[in-house]
C-alpha cells in the first residue's frame, strides 16, 4: 500500500514540485540559468498544447491555457492598483477554474462541456474587468474581505478569501488524487501547490516561473501516466508483456522464473460471465501483489501470471510459490452483484443483501531456473510452461517443477 501510494502520488510529481519549489524559492540565481528562464515559459506553453493535442489530453490544454491567459493579463494591466486586483483576481479564479478542470473527463475539444465552461470563463473574465474598470474600490473591498478578525491570521500571504479559496482547492485535489492514484490526478494537486506558493510571494522570483512550473508538473505528469499504460495491465494494475519482456533481457545468469494460471478460469467466465471473470482476476492479482520475497509479478495475458526471482535457484523459489498458491486457495470470493457493498461490511453479511455462494478459486504454478541446458529466457519460460502444464495435468492446485 505504501509503494501504491508514492507512485505515483509523490513520485515523480512531489519530487519535481520540491524541487522547483527550492529553486524559485532562491534569492539570486546562477547567471547561467538566465537564458533557461527566459525561454522556459515559452517552452513550456508550446510542449503542454502539443503534447495535449497528440495524446488528446484537453484538461493539459485547458490547464496551460489558462496559466497563460494569467499571464497575459498581467501583461496587458501591468501598472497600479490594475494590476494589483488583476493579480488577487487571479488568485481567486485560477485555483477554482483549475479544479474544474481536473474534474473532466477527456471527450474532445469541440462538445457541449467545453462551450458550457468557455462560456463561464468569459463570464467571469467580463466580470472582472467590469469591476477593475468601473468599480475598482469595491474590487478591492470584495478580494481583501476580512472573514474572521484574528491576530493570528494578520500578516498572511493573500488577504484571507484567497487563503481559502487556495486551501480549499488544494483539500479537494488531493482528495481526489488519493482515490485516483494515477500520475496526471496527482499532477494536479502538485501544479495548484506551485500556483499558490507563487501568488503567496515565495521567494523573489517572477509569478510567470512558477506558472511554468505548475505547467511543467502537468506535462510530466501525462508523461508518466503514458508510460503507466504502456508498461501496466490496466484491469490488474500489474505490470505487463511489455515491462516482462524488457525485464527479461536484464536477467543475469542465475533465476527462477515461474507462471501461474487461474484454475477452470474459463468455466467462471461461461458460467458468471466476463465481468465475474474480471473480478477474479483482479483478486488474484492482488493476492499475489501481497506476498514478499523478492518476487516481480507480471500479467502475461488472459488468465496467465509471470514471477521472475532473481538470483533465486528454484529450491529457494518452491516456498515463495507455495505461498502465493494458498494465500489464493484460503481467499473468500464472492461475485460483486449490484447489491454487494464496495467496501467489505464488518458484519459477514448484512440484512436484506442475498446471499450468494463464495468462489473456490485456485491457481496452479509451473517453476524452472536458469541452467546450463535453459540458458536463454525465452527457454527457461518454456519450461516453466511445460511444469505448469504437468500441474493442471497432476489436478490443478499445485506446484511443479
Amino acid at each position: 500500500m505504501l509503494r501504491k501510494f508514492f507512485y505515483p502520488f509523490l513520485l515523480p510529481n512531489g519530487l519535481l514540485c520540491a524541487a522547483a519549489l527550492f529553486i524559485l524559492a532562491q534569492a539570486t540565481l546562477p547567471a547561467e540559468f538566465i537564458p533557461f528562464l527566459r525561454v522556459f515559459p515559452f517552452a513550456v506553453v508550446i510542449i503542454g498544447l502539443l503534447l495535449g493535442w497528440r495524446f488528446n489530453r484537453t484538461r493539459l490544454i485547458y490547464a496551460i491555457g489558462l496559466m497563460l491567459l494569467v499571464e497575459l493579463s498581467l501583461i496587458y494591466f501591468s501598472t497600479g492598483l490594475a494590476n494589483q486586483l488583476v493579480f488577487q483576481s487571479a488568485a481567486l479564479l485560477l485555483p477554482l477554474n483549475l479544479l474544474l478542470v481536473s474534474w473532466f473527463r477527456e471527450r474532445g475539444i469541440i462538445n457541449l462541456r467545453t462551450a458550457l465552461w468557455l462560456t463561464l470563463l468569459s463570464a467571469e473574465l467580463l466580470a472582472c474587468a467590469g469591476l477593475i474598470h468601473y468599480r475598482p474600490t469595491l474590487s478591492e473591498n470584495w478580494l481583501n474581505y476580512l472573514l474572521i478578525d484574528l491576530p493570528l491570521l494578520q500578516g498572511l500571504p493573500l488577504s484571507q478569501p484567497l487563503m481559502l479559496a487556495n486551501g480549499l482547492v488544494l483539500l479537494l485535489l488531493v482528495v481526489r488524487a488519493l482515490f485516483n492514484l494515477a500520475a496526471f490526478e496527482a499532477s494536479f494537486f502538485w501544479a495548484q501547490l506551485m500556483i499558490f506558493a507563487g501568488f503567496s510571494g515565495l521567494g523573489t522570483q517572477p509569478l510567470r516561473l512558477y506558472l511554468a512550473s505548475a505547467g511543467l508538473v502537468l506535462i510530466l505528469g501525462i508523461m508518466e501516466s503514458s508510460h503507466s499504460l504502456a508498461y501496466r495491465d490496466e484491469l490488474t494494475g500489474l505490470l505487463g508483456r511489455r515491462a516482462l519482456n524488457e525485464a527479461l533481457d536484464k536477467l543475469g545468469n542465475r533465476y527462477t522464473l515461474a507462471m501461474l494460471d487461474i484454475d477452470h478460469f474459463k468455466k467462471f467466465n461461461d458460467t458468471h460471465g466476463h465481468d465475474v471473470g474480471d473480478q477474479v482476476l483482479r483478486m488474484v492479482a492482488g493476492k499475489l501483489a501481497t506476498i514478499s520475497g523478492g518476487g516481480k509479478l507480471f500479467r502475461y495475458g488472459g488468465e496467465e501470471f509471470v514471477v521472475i526471482l532473481r538470483r533465486k535457484q528454484i529450491e529457494d523459489a518452491i516456498p515463495y510459490l507455495e505461498q502465493m498458491r494458498l494465500v489464493v486457495e484460503s481467499a473468500r470470493f464472492v461475485p460483486r452483484g449490484k447489491d454487494r457493498p464496495q467496501k467489505k461490511p464488518k458484519k459477514r453479511y448484512l440484512a436484506g443483501l442475498s446471499l450468494k455462494k463464495p468462489l473456490k478459486v485456485t491457481i496452479s504454478i509451473g517453476a524452472a531456473a536458469r541452467n546450463d541446458q535453459l540458458q536463454t529466457p525465452d527457454a527457461v519460460i518454456k519450461a516453466a510452461d511445460q511444469a505448469l502444464y504437468r500441474a493442471k495435468k497432476a489436478g490443478r492446485n499445485r506446484v511443479c517443477r
